[in-house]
């Protein structure tokens, strides 16, 4: 069995996907790993913005895309020949249905599996490192036999494989990359611990080693579905009060006064995380046979509040005695991308389209 590339081998790291997980990443990884880093993204478009200096997820600033003498980003798949590490941070939405979608990841491990096709033999075997959000065993069972079959090389024999979940927040300027604690963990002990060396060059916050690649896969999955559903209660809660003539931010405000109630506020769940990995985790419960009902019960709460509050805005222009035919009605999804300073209309609720002309 070959061995996986030594570090200063391995610095040759390609980061596939350059959205705003992808590109933050690239960019530390060019600053602080030491390393030649390529930057890949099948969207020339995006590349071409990028060389301009304009990263419209508004992740990375401006000043800093110039001057990375480290990265190289191209849309040319050829760039992708004879890295050391291949980390991939593609989307991975869901489809018309709420059942995952995972083409983008799929285009991904051909990508990778196309460059490590005309590797030498006996040239040292990569790691390939996952961080889109997955249900447990998709690293494994799906992505890894996917590469095998692109490049006609085995895993864990001509390459390696790894899972270190995103935890990137758009435009929250206080959890960056650079100081969240990151999960790693590989199909060897000895990949574990490599990806535990190349993420803390990049984060101060220290490093979390999981057991096994499906553990990490499946911590990803519940942080976002655990705190989807704590707003689908606060959420629910809200509309009871309401129609006792209750303020639930009054009712809140008392109950957070107890030491151990936790602090959660009432309001639309859109966006391309929490709003779409519950339905990953439903997705590998199902295939087990198990009907997972919090969760479940949790997304249509959520995804009904756009009509709740359309329909409250009826009312209260009803109750304000203003006309509703030609009223005008800002679009929340605007408010939304305002609040987090993101530019994704990803997943954004939108209450105006709920109600009728």
């Amino acid at each position: 069995m070959p061995d996986i590339l030594p570090l200063a081998e391995s610095d040759r790291i390609a980061v596939i996907g350059l959205g705003y997980v992808g590109l933050p990443l690239a960019v530390a990884l060019a600053k602080n790993a030491g390393g030649r880093v390529t930057g890949f993204d099948i969207d020339p478009g995006r590349i071409a913005a990028l060389h301009r200096g304009h990263d419209r997820t508004g992740e990375v600033r401006a000043a800093d895309l110039p001057a990375l003498g480290g990265l190289t980003i191209s849309a040319d798949p050829n760039v992708l020949d004879d890295q050391g590490v291949y980390i991939v941070t593609v989307p991975t939405p869901v489809d018309a249905d709420n059942k995952p979608d995972l083409s983008p990841l799929l285009g991904a491990c051909q990508s990778v599996g196309r460059a490590l096709a005309s590797r030498a033999a006996g040239s040292g075997a990569p790691i390939v490192v996952f961080e889109s959000t997955v249900y447990p065993g998709v690293t494994e069972d799906i992505c890894g036999p996917a590469i095998e079959r692109a490049s006609g090389k085995a895993a864990s024999r001509d390459f390696f494989l790894g899972y270190s979940p995103e935890r990137i927040n758009p435009g929250d300027n206080r959890h960056r990359l650079e100081n969240i604690v990151k999960v790693v963990s590989g199909s060897t002990p000895a990949v574990t611990e490599r990806l535990a060396d190349l993420y803390a060059r990049v984060t101060g916050a220290g490093i979390h080693r999981a057991p096994d690649i499906r553990t990490a896969e499946a911590a990803k999955v519940i942080e976002n579905a655990q705190r989807d559903i704590n707003i689908a209660f606060i959420n629910e809660v809200a509309m009871i009060f309401g129609d006792l003539g209750l303020s639930v931010y009054d009712v809140l405000d008392a109950a957070r006064s107890k030491w151990n109630f936790i602090d959660f506020r009432p309001g639309l769940v859109g966006g391309h995380c929490i709003g779409v990995d519950p339905y990953y985790l439903t997705h590998a419960a199902q295939k087990l046979g198990h009907h997972p009902e919090v969760i479940l019960a949790g997304r249509r709460i959520n995804d009904s509040m756009g009509k709740y509050v359309a329909e409250q805005t009826v009312k209260c222009l009803v109750h304000g005695n203003r006309q509703i035919n030609g009223a005008r009605i800002g679009t929340v999804a605007e408010l939304q991308r305002a609040l987090a300073n993101t530019d994704s209309w990803r997943m954004s609720i939108q209450p105006a389209r709920a109600i009728p002309p």
